[in-house]
C-alpha cells in the first residue's frame, strides 16, 4: 500500500453534503493557490485564525514565523495531512478547485501529483530499511501508465536533474547511507517527480550545512523556474525567505501580522512582530551584540601575558571504518585566551565534533596534546579526568533529547552538584536557584519536566546545569539550531551577559556562521579534518583568505552580503 492511501483525511469543521464539483478551468492569470478565511481548531483550541493569501503560478510565497506560529499547520491544511481531529473552516482553493469540502478519495489523486510535499526531516521521512529506490518506485506510480522499467528509468533521470552525481548508486542505497544533503535532493526529486503544479516545502534546510542549505535553495529555485512550478516555502528564517520568495506572509499565534512583497516587508516591516523577527535573524544584524561580545576581548587584552585558557597543539586522530584507515583530525592546532568565544566552523564532516570530543576528554588522540587551564586533558586516567571535566562543561546540540524527561527541573540541574558530592542539600539547593537565575528562568519552574518548558526554556535550563558547577569553560555544540531565531537571540545574549559577568571561555561549534559572527571572537575554519584558515571573526569575515571560507561566506543568505 503506498504513503498516501494512509494518510489521515482532514475533517472539516461544518457537516457538508458532498464534494464541491470542480470548477471550470480557472484564467492563465488566476492564482494557482487561494485561501480565504482559513481557521484550523483542534478541539476547542483556534490555532490558524482567518488566514488568507494568494500565489500565483510559477510564482513563490513564504510563510515565516516562530514555531507555534501556524505556519506548518496551514501548509498542512493545503495537503488535507492535518492530524486527526483537526478541523478547518474556510476555502482553499488550488486551480480554480475548492479543497477543504473534497472527500479524501477524490483528493488522494492531487496529493502528490499535482501538489507535492518536501517534509522537514528527511531521516524521519524515508523508510530506513528500505532502498531508495523502492520508495521511489512508490512516488513514480503516481504517474500512470508506466512500468517499472520506465518508472526507474524516469527516477534516474529525476535524481540527476536534482545534482545527485551517481543516480544509480543512490537508486540502491538505504538511507543512512546518504548523507543530509543527499536525502534532502532525495526528497525534493521524489516531490518533483510527478511534476505538480504546486511544491510545499515545509522548512527543507533547517538540519543543514550552510553550503549545503544554498545548494538546496538553489535547486528549488531552478526547479521552481525550469518546471514552471509554484512554491509554498515554510521557513522561520527571514533572510532566506527575504532571498527566496517572491512574497511573504509573516504569522504570530496562527494570525497574519503582514503580508505583502518580500521587497516591502523585508525593507520596511509594518508590524512590531515583522520588525522584530527581522532584528532577531543573525543574517540581517551581525552586530547586534557587539557590545557584550567585545568585553571578551578587552578582557583578554587586560591578560595578555597569561596562558590561554585552551591550547590544543598539533592534535591528530584516525579511525578505522571498514578496514580502511580514516583521518578525522589532522594536525589542528588553536588556543582560545581566558574569557573569549572561539568558534569551530565547518561543513559536516569536516572534524567539528571530534576536535570537541578530544577536547572533552571523550577520545583520545593519535598524537598531539590538548590543556585547559594549565592542566593536561590528553593521557590522563578516567579518574583525574574527572577533576578536569568540573571545570570543562558542555551544553548539547538538543535540549528536547540531551535532558531526561522524567526528571524535573531542579533534578536536572542538581545532579552535576550531586555527582561531585559538592556541598550540603541546602547549599545545592541554592546554588541550582542560582543557576536557573542566572539564566533567567524563575523558581516556579523547579518542580516542571522538560515536556512542560518551551524549546527557549529547554535550552536555558541545559545552560544552567552546564553552570550550577561553575565551571572556567563551556562547550556549545551548536546550542541553538533547533530554537527559533527569536528563541535563539534570547539565548545567545545570556550567554554573552554570562561571559560578561563570569569571566567564561566558550567553544562554540556551528555551522551557522551569521550567528558565529554575531557570539564569537576568533574562529578556525576546519575542511576535510584540518584547519584551513584561522583568526578573529573580522580577519575571516572581512578578508578570507582561502577559497574553502570564502564559499563559506557565500552561502550566508544574501541579507548578509548587503550589509
Amino acid at each position: 500500500m503506498a504513503p498516501q492511501d494512509r494518510l489521515t483525511a482532514t475533517l472539516t469543521c461544518a457537516e457538508t453534503n458532498g464534494p464541491t464539483p470542480r470548477q471550470a478551468d480557472a484564467p492563465a492569470d488566476s492564482p494557482l493557490l487561494r485561501v480565504d478565511g482559513l481557521s484550523v481548531c483542534y478541539g476547542p483550541q483556534e490555532v490558524v485564525t482567518e488566514v488568507g493569501f494568494e500565489l500565483g503560478r510559477g510564482r513563490s510565497l513564504a510563510l515565516i514565523g516562530e514555531s507555534g506560529s501556524g505556519k506548518s499547520t496551514i501548509a498542512r491544511a493545503v495537503l488535507r495531512l492535518l492530524p486527526a481531529g483537526g478541523r478547518t473552516t474556510g476555502r482553499v482553493a488550488f486551480d480554480g478547485q475548492e479543497l477543504l469540502a473534497l472527500s479524501e478519495r477524490r483528493f488522494r489523486p492531487l496529493r502528490g501529483r499535482a501538489i507535492g510535499f518536501v517534509p522537514q526531516d528527511p531521516g524521519n521521512s524515508l523508510n530506513p530499511v528500505r532502498t531508495i529506490g523502492a520508495q521511489a518506485q512508490e512516488a513514480a506510480a503516481l504517474l500512470d501508465g508506466s512500468g517499472k522499467a520506465v518508472r526507474k528509468a524516469l527516477i534516474l533521470e529525476t535524481f540527476a536533474q536534482v545534482g545527485l552525481d551517481n543516480p544509480g548508486r543512490v537508486y540502491d542505497s538505504y538511507p543512512h547511507q546518504l548523507s543530509g544533503g543527499m536525502l534532502q535532493r532525495v526528497l525534493i526529486g521524489l516531490a518533483v517527480l510527478p511534476r505538480p503544479a504546486l511544491l510545499v516545502a515545509d522548512e527543507p534546510t533547517s538540519a543543514l550545512d550552510v553550503t549545503i542549505q544554498k545548494r538546496i535553495l538553489d535547486l528549488l529555485s531552478r526547479l521552481q523556474h525550469e518546471l514552471h512550478i509554484s512554491l509554498l516555502l515554510i521557513t522561520h528564517d527571514l533572510a532566506i525567505a527575504a532571498e527566496r520568495a517572491d512574497s511573504l506572509v509573516v504569522l504570530k499565534d496562527g494570525v497574519v501580522q503582514e503580508a505583502g512583497r518580500t521587497a516591502a516587508v523585508f525593507s520596511s516591516p509594518a508590524s512590531a512582530y515583522a520588525k522584530k523577527l527581522h532584528a532577531d535573524v543573525p543574517a540581517l544584524n551581525p552586530d547586534r551584540f557587539a557590545e557584550l561580545r567585545d568585553t571578551g576581548f578587552h578582557r583578554r587584552g587586560a591578560d595578555a601575558g597569561e596562558t590561554p585558557k585552551i591550547e590544543v597543539n598539533a592534535v591528530t586522530k584516525t579511525f578505522t571504518v571498514d578496514g580502511e584507515t580514516m583521518t578525522a583530525v589532522d594536525a589542528v592546532s588553536f588556543t582560545v585566551p581566558a574569557g573569549t568565544t572561539h568558534a569551530l566552523v565547518g561543513e559536516s564532516g569536516s572534524g567539528k565534533t571530534t576536535t570537541i570530543r578530544l577536547l572533552l576528554g571523550l577520545e583520545e588522540p593519535d598524537t598531539g596534546d590538548i590543556s585547559v587551564a594549565g592542566e593536561q586533558v590528553t593521557g590522563r586516567t578516567h579518574e583525574s579526568l574527572r577533576a578536569v571535566r568540573r571545570h570543562l562543561q558542555l551544553v548539547y546540540q538538543n535540549p528536547f533529547t540531551s535532558l531526561d524527561p522524567t526528571w524535573k527541573v531542579e533534578q536536572l540541574v542538581r545532579e552535576p552538584l550531586d555527582q561531585f558530592r559538592i556541598g550540603t542539600a541546602k547549599e545545592r539547593a541554592e546554588r541550582v536557584r542560582e543557576a536557573l537565575a542566572s539564566v533567567g528562568l524563575g523558581e516556579h519552574l523547579l518542580s516542571r519536566n522538560p515536556g512542560a518548558l518551551s524549546g527557549g526554556q529547554r535550552q536555558r535550563v541545559a545552560i544552567a546545569r552546564a553552570l550550577v558547577l561553575k565551571p572556567d569553560v563551556i562547550v556549545l555544540d551548536e546550542p541553538t539550531s533547533a530554537l527559533d531565531v527569536s528563541v535563539q537571540a534570547d539565548i545567545v545574549e545570556v550567554l554573552l551577559s554570562l561571559q560578561t559577568e563570569l569571566g567564561l571561555t566558550y567553544v562554540f561549534v556551528s555551522h551557522d556562521l551569521a550567528l558565529v559572527r554575531q557570539l564569537a571572537h576568533t574562529v578556525s575554519v576546519m575542511h576535510r579534518g584540518r584547519v584551513v584558515e584561522h583568526g578573529t571573526v573580522s580577519d575571516i569575515f572581512d578578508n578570507p583568505q582561502q577559497r574553502y571560507t570564502v564559499s563559506l561566506l557565500e552561502s550566508i543568505p544574501s541579507g548578509v552580503r548587503a550589509l
